[in-house]
């Protein structure tokens, strides 16, 4: 009895994990603009920039804009940038020779009217040191030089800043009679510390949970096997051919489940709010309480001083029979998701997140199952697809990457969505967190547990299986992700662009190079018939 409850509530575990997306972002807030292209006194790379406020020779805050095309190249550490005043520009928009005398001030300006470089052309013939230009909404814009513009040369710091940040430097220079700041733009380290941990802990992962689904594949082998030597008719009657509690997906659910997930992201991207980040917590919540609950029992269950415990059960109602192992560790799961929810905007609430969703993986790929490689091929190259269109195509049609913007929790005033892994970049010094989606540890989790239960039903060794080889191949399409996510600035990247041709090709390669490819593809399974059917052939 309570083995139909634990299945049930991990099939719809699985479920909403299924419909969260899949993605690895680093949290860049800067906007997409690369249709121009780069020429002579206009081919800066894009750089987000630091920028101190200094109210009578304390600093007060600070934002993060965004520096232009063109203009000198901007200091790098804050020691060595200069503390300049502050101006409001007489116009606004900059676009005709200020009013105002400029005696080297960094000059406030509006976006709008005329070009970006008209504004930086103006203001440097006017006496200012710096340009900052205060966007017309909430986000950051690539300035870039017109069609038109083809000798450029600006001899001034140009930075944009979002509305708000404009709003309160304008807001601060009333209020203070002196009011500076400061420009300069940090280098990201090559390799933060916290993409080599999160690499660790996906992988990490997809290991334990591996080795914990071919367990128990094998013990069910075992018990088969037992029960053929027997020739025991009670469990012919009982049970068939499979393991108990565990979901096979078919090549129908594997297409079905991108539709599903693609809508799911449509939805996202349109309601997201506040509300509904509250809504998927409470989701979130449900399942890591399953899924922490599962794991908890299962390896407590590993001890002899649980072992009563797990086998003794007791009737609870619409649950039927629990053991009391799991009657004790729910409520220290239902208290941990409760606090992490509640608490999830600390700086350390991430390492809840982690461990419940951690938990939540785990359980997940222990009880969905591929059944032959050919569902994995489906599976796969569906969420291939899924992931580099809802990535880098949805911009054609959206005006934004869906995907991004849904991980991001744009609009919704959370910090993400929670359906995610993440640990804080400890030696960026724009801070964040490098994340990876459920579905990146998910979907080629599911291929590499499948290769390892093949292994030891075959009783094949672990260089002559497949599962060491699907294992390094995920960790190296992993380790490839986060090379193109730093080479790409930043920008948000698909993993399963990535982990897909790794993992999904060398497996097919390696088994078709076997022989082996013809088997793993239709059966998937080892040639171990159930026992009703070699009973069936003994008495013929």
């Amino acid at each position: 009895m309570e083995s139909k409850s634990t299945s049930l509530c991990c099939s719809l575990s699985a479920l909403a994990v299924f419909l969260c997306i899949s993605v690895v972002f680093a949290g860049d807030i800067v906007h997409q603009d690369d249709v121009a292209p780069k020429r002579p006194g206009c081919d800066n790379n894009f750089v987000l920039v630091k920028v101190p406020i200094w109210m009578d020779e304390k600093e007060a805050m600070e934002f993060v804009g965004i520096g232009a095309r063109f203009g000198p190249t901007l200091e790098s550490k804050e020691k060595r940038a200069n503390q300049t005043k502050v101006a409001l520009a007489d116009p606004p928009d900059c676009c005709s020779k200020p009013r105002n005398k400029l005696t080297g001030e960094a000059i406030l300006v509006h976006r709008g009217n005329c070009s970006f470089v008209t504004k930086a052309n103006v203001a440097e013939a006017a006496g200012a040191s710096a340009l900052l230009i205060i966007n017309n909404q909430t986000e950051l814009f690539k300035m870039v030089c017109e069609a038109n513009e083809t000798d450029v040369d600006i001899g001034i710091p140009v930075v944009m800043l979002p509305q708000d940040a404009g709003a309160v430097l304008k807001q601060s220079m009333r209020n203070s009679s002196h009011v500076s700041i400061q420009i300069y733009s940090p280098k990201r380290p090559l390799v933060d510390v916290a993409e080599v941990f999160l690499w660790l802990m996906a992988v990490g992962t997809i290991l334990c949970a591996s080795y914990w689904s071919a367990w128990s594949a094998r013990e069910a082998a075992i018990e088969q096997d037992k029960l053929l030597k027997d020739g025991s008719d009670e469990y012919l009657t009982k049970n068939t051919c499979g393991y108990s509690g565990v979901v096979d997906i078919n090549t129908t659910s594997a297409i079905f489940f991108v539709v599903i997930a693609s809508c799911f992201l449509v939805m996202l991207y349109k309601l997201m709010s506040y509300w509904f980040i509250e809504i998927l917590v409470v989701v979130f919540c449900l399942g890591g309480v399953e899924g922490l609950q599962t794991c908890l029992v299962a390896l407590l269950s590993c001890f002899r001083w649980f072992e009563h415990a797990a086998e003794s059960f007791v009737k609870v109602p619409f649950l039927g029979a629990v053991s009391y192992l799991t009657a004790a560790v729910s409520p220290f799961c239902i208290v941990f998701a409760v606090l992490w929810a509640v608490y999830r905007s600390v700086s350390f609430a991430w390492i809840g997140q982690d461990i419940l969703g951690i938990a939540l993986i785990i359980t997940v790929l222990q009880i969905v199952q591929v059944p032959n490689l050919k569902v994995g091929t489906v599976l796969l190259s569906c969420a291939f697809l899924y992931d580099i269109f809802w990535v880098f195509v949805s911009k054609w049609w959206f005006h934004k990457s869906v995907m991004i913007v849904v991980a991001r929790g744009d609009g919704s005033g959370e910090d993400g969505i929670p359906m995610l892994l993440k640990i804080p970049r400890l030696f960026d010094p724009w801070g964040g967190y490098s994340i990876i989606g459920f579905g990146d540890i998910i979907l080629p989790g599911l291929l590499v547990a499948f290769s390892l239960r093949y292994d030891w039903l075959a009783k094949k060794s672990l260089k002559a299986g497949y599962f060491l080889w699907a294992m390094l191949a995920y960790g190296l399409g992993l380790l490839v992700t986060y090379v193109a996510l730093n080479m790409m600035d930043g920008h948000g990247q698909p993993a399963l662009l990535y982990i897909v041709p790794f993992t999904l090709g060398t497996l097919i390669t390696l088994a078709s190079k076997r022989g082996d490819l013809k088997h793993l593809w239709k059966r998937g399974e080892p040639y171990r018939p159930c026992p009703h059917v070699q009973l069936q052939g003994d008495e013929q």
